[in-house]
């Protein structure tokens, strides 16, 4: 683990398997202001933060971005995705015990997640605040991912240089913002594919992860 002392996790599709449920949530909004959820309009919605979720959907259904109707509509998406995180929530295959790993070895951890803390605070009901040192949320950065804000926030937090952090994501808009944040970055696939490119390292599930693996895996980035 040498050079390694810290590791960052994001949250839905990566520790969570929570994507289903903000996929009921953003199609039933789509409905609602009266337009269809296309595939690639969903995909494009994956791993964006609150603010450019919702303008990327206005602006598919073909709808004018304007304050008010964006306001509702965040409002509603909030309290919909609420309802459907009210119980515990699945994890992703071999997710718990892969963070229950790197908590055993010592490592200091960060949630890291572009999902605003109102959200956030439901889903550690299931994840557990003592598996984390820090959480940075998606609205409490200025910018969320791609830009590396929030794991620059997560970094500091810890006292850490973001290349003594591996950070563990599951979409192309996190992997680019832990990589532009300067991280060490794991890729564990979840609802789409994320393209190869210099820096990313790939593993197909978390089943059998285990922390001296991730630090041989970082070091090949």
């Amino acid at each position: 683990m040498a050079g390694m002392r810290a590791v960052l996790w994001d949250m839905d599709g990566t520790l969570l398997d929570s994507e289903k449920l903000w996929d009921i949530g953003v199609r039933e909004l789509a409905a609602e202001l009266g337009g269809e959820m296309t595939d690639p309009l969903r995909h494009a919605l994956i791993g964006a933060d609150g603010r450019s979720a919702l303008r990327i959907l206005f602006d598919g259904l073909g709808l004018e971005y304007e304050p008010g109707p964006v306001a509702a509509a965040g409002a509603w998406l909030e309290r919909r995705v609420t309802e459907l995180m009210g119980g515990e929530i699945p994890w992703r295959p071999g997710a718990r015990e892969a963070l229950e790993g790197v908590r055993a070895a010592g490592l200091a951890t960060a949630l890291v997640t572009n999902t605003k803390r109102s959200i956030t605070e439901l889903c550690l009901d299931t994840l557990g605040r003592e598996m984390f040192d820090v959480s940075v949320c998606g609205d409490e950065v200025e910018r969320g991912k791609p830009a590396p804000d929030p794991y620059l926030r997560a970094a500091r937090l810890l006292g850490a240089e973001p290349g003594e952090c591996a950070a563990v994501e599951d979409s192309v808009t996190g992997s680019a913002a832990a990589l532009a944040a300067g991280c060490r970055v794991l890729v564990v696939p979840c609802e789409i594919p994320v393209p190869p490119r210099p820096g990313l390292v790939f593993r197909e599930s978390l089943i059998g992860f285990t922390v001296d693996e991730l630090a041989r895996l970082v070091l090949l980035a």
